[in-house]
């Protein structure tokens, strides 16, 4: 199975209004509620995918008690660690007529020190049963900077390839730690080498402990660096929808690549494909299978023969 870790999980709530109109009243046309943070999203295209897929992290109060709800009759199975705080919500209002979304994110519940050796303890015995694990998103309140860096090592120590998708401090420290594969946006790689220049900042990344680095460039899809080579995918075509969540099924592209041990040019592919298809999709967590079905042959991935 491939473990997929959300520390700061959320209950997703989206919005739909004619326009978005600062300063006034709106009439809400549909309301959609879902189980949400980086790593469920994961999990939740991993599953449809095909493979098997569990989730940990935290969750708690009422928002938590919906989120696990909705997580319920999902495929990915359910290994989140309760705590005594509330789960956060994070609103998307969604303009029908521009089409872009604004987003509102609360920050998550206060993680004591108790709450956060319970998750450690369930953390080490699902690695055992773990073809790759996918540490996904922000740290709650509580949980210390370099949380990450410490599940890396665990990981690492338990010989079970490991994915890092956070930004920051903790993506600085967590690299530190050799993850198999870090997988920043291009603001976050320029925040954590200081260079605009994609080729340039990958290969600086790389340098920094990740084993292979895969930035996402948005339109310009998505640049890799690993010691077989580097290879940039871009899509055949700029789609228009809701890219919330287009990271988080790149992700899982990447993933369900390394356990499938395809070539490199066939993951980019694959990730590349599935995030355009997120953003056909109504929401986070779901991709539309026509659209990938039809972009994955025709995404174009090119070699890059010398570093930066």
């Amino acid at each position: 199975m491939i473990l997929t870790v959300t520390l700061n999980t959320a209950l997703d709530i989206t919005y739909r209004v004619p326009a978005l109109t600062p300063h006034a009243s709106h009439r809400v046309t549909d309301v959609a509620e879902r189980p949400g943070g980086k790593g469920l999203n994961v999990a939740r295209v991993l599953a449809a995918l095909g493979h098997d897929t569990v989730v940990t992290g935290f969750a708690g109060g009422p928002a938590g008690a919906v989120l696990r709800d909705l997580l319920a009759p999902l495929a990915p199975v359910d290994a989140l660690v309760p705590v005594a705080g509330t789960t956060r919500r994070t609103i998307a209002v969604v303009d029908d007529t521009t089409g872009d979304t604004t987003q509102l994110n609360e920050p998550g519940p206060a993680v004591t020190p108790e709450e956060w050796a319970a998750f450690l303890a369930s953390y080490g015995k699902l690695l055992r049963d773990a073809e790759a694990v996918a540490l996904c998103g922000s740290l709650p309140p509580g949980i210390h900077v370099g949380a990450y860096a410490e599940l890396v090592r665990h990981a690492r120590a338990a010989g079970v390839p490991v994915l890092l998708d956070t930004s920051g401090e903790p993506l600085r420290r967590g690299i530190a730690a050799r993850p198999d594969l870090v997988k920043p946006n291009a603001d976050e790689l320029a925040q954590l080498t200081g260079s605009r220049e994609p080729l340039r900042a990958t290969h600086d990344a790389r340098r920094r402990g990740a084993h292979a680095v895969v930035a996402s460039l948005g339109a310009d899809g998505m640049l890799a660096a690993t010691a077989e080579g580097m290879w940039q995918a871009t899509p055949p075509t700029r789609m228009k929808g809701n890219p919330t969540g287009a990271g988080d099924s790149a992700v899982a592209g990447i993933l369900s690549g390394l356990v499938e041990q395809l070539p490199w040019p066939q993951r980019l592919a694959r990730a590349v494909a599935l995030s355009a298809a997120t953003v056909a999709a109504p929401a986070a967590g779901e991709f539309d299978p026509g659209t990938y079905e039809d972009l994955l042959p025709r995404v174009e991935v090119t070699a890059h023969a010398t570093a930066a």
